[in-house]
Parts: structure tokens; sequence; C-alpha cells
């Protein structure tokens, strides 16, 4: 018997939307202020509507570290970082990047932080 672990790929994209709840004065506000629950429902719904449950799961977050450009949300395994984002994006994200791989340039968090790619 080989006792060696190996992994297995579920979906082939992971979705974490950030639903953290902080108080209405914190200076970072965040994501669910901003509607990030009713995003992530939005987001599940479409992305089932589209035929993609089997490959994407959408799931819940708790604070991702990036409230300031809530809602925000974390696509692995690419590890792509979108941010303010809201239920007019949601068929642009399903047809670039769930279908066709390409992320959506003007939702990509501009901070060196969430993507080597940016270099400010």
């Amino acid at each position: 018997m080989n006792n060696i672990y190996r992994p297995i790929n579920r979906f082939d994209i992971h979705v974490f939307v950030c639903e953290n709840r902080r108080p209405d004065d914190h200076p970072r506000g965040c994501c669910a202020a901003k509607h990030s629950v009713e995003f992530r429902e939005a987001l599940k719904k479409k992305t089932k509507a589209a035929g993609l449950n089997a490959h994407v799961r959408v799931n819940t977050a708790g604070c991702l570290d990036a409230c300031e450009y809530g809602p925000v949300m974390v696509i692995y395994p690419a590890g792509i970082w979108y941010g303010g984002v809201t239920i007019a994006d949601i068929d642009e994200i399903i047809e670039s990047h769930f279908k066709r791989g390409i992320p959506v340039q003007r939702l990509l968090i501009k901070d060196k932080r969430f993507s080597e790619e940016i270099h400010e």
C-alpha cells in the first residue's frame, strides 16, 4: 500500500469572497458593509446558472486583510485578487476569468502586496 498523500483538485477555481463585518466606525471599513454578502450570493447563483458549479466553487471568507479595497475576492489556485467588485461585474468575471481564464484587469487590486505584476 502506498502512503503518499496525493491531493485531488475537486475544483479548477476556488473563489473566496470576504464577508467580514467590522464596527461601522472602523477606519478601514469592511466588505460586508459594502454588500459582499449579496455579491457572493449572486456570484454563486450565476456561476451555477452558467453550468460551472462543478468546476468553480464560490465560498464565504472571513477577513482577507484588504478591507480598504472591498468588497474583495481572491481566486485560487491562481492567487488573483479583485477589489471593489459589484453585482454588475459578475457576468464579466464569469465570461472572462471563469470561462476563458483571463483575469478582469480593471478589477485587480493595484497594490504590490496582492500581485507580483504591480510595481508601484
